[in-house]
């Protein structure tokens, strides 16, 4: 299964967008703390709404321990950043790829980018710095489910 990994997250309101299409993707998410908020954070069910009880989540103490975790698994870790070494929309994706995206405020820091397997970036205008965390996590997760086939098949018929 895809996994969305948010590094240290800060807005919540950004982290429950993300919590939101992972359960409407079918994507498992891993927090790697600290995050700059309770979980319980009023703003993250907010954003989260219902769909929080239809997401796995796997919270991480540190990004030591989702290293750890990772290693055991045999995963490969995708960074989304600014400074990626290819568009994401050219990068093979695999089914069980954990792709991570970092705070909102700082990104990543650089023990974080030597640990990852790949760098992808979604392309932008030059000029501008970057996208919203949410919507470039949707832009890669949307690309890598369609890569690898995974789109959840079980929709119900439109009325």
């Amino acid at each position: 299964m895809l996994r969305l990994v948010l590094y240290q997250p800060d807005i919540p309101q950004n982290t429950g967008t993300m919590l939101r299409m992972a359960a409407c993707l079918g994507l498992a998410v891993e927090i790697v703390e600290p995050a700059g908020f309770d979980v319980s954070d009023r703003h993250l069910r907010r954003s989260g709404l219902d769909y929080l009880d239809h997401v796995a989540i796997t919270r991480h103490r540190s990004f030591l321990a989702f290293e750890a975790w990772r290693a055991e698994a045999g995963l490969r870790l995708v960074l989304a950043t600014t400074a990626g070494a290819l568009p994401h929309s050219e990068f093979a994706f695999r089914p069980d790829d954990c792709v991570m995206v970092g705070r909102e405020s700082a990104g990543v820091p650089d023990a974080v980018h030597a640990a990852a397997d790949a760098r992808v970036v979604v392309p932008i205008r030059p000029g501008l710095r970057s996208l919203n965390v949410a919507v470039a996590a949707a832009m890669i997760a949307g690309e890598a489910l369609r890569q690898t086939g995974r789109f959840v098949a079980d929709r119900a018929e439109p009325a």
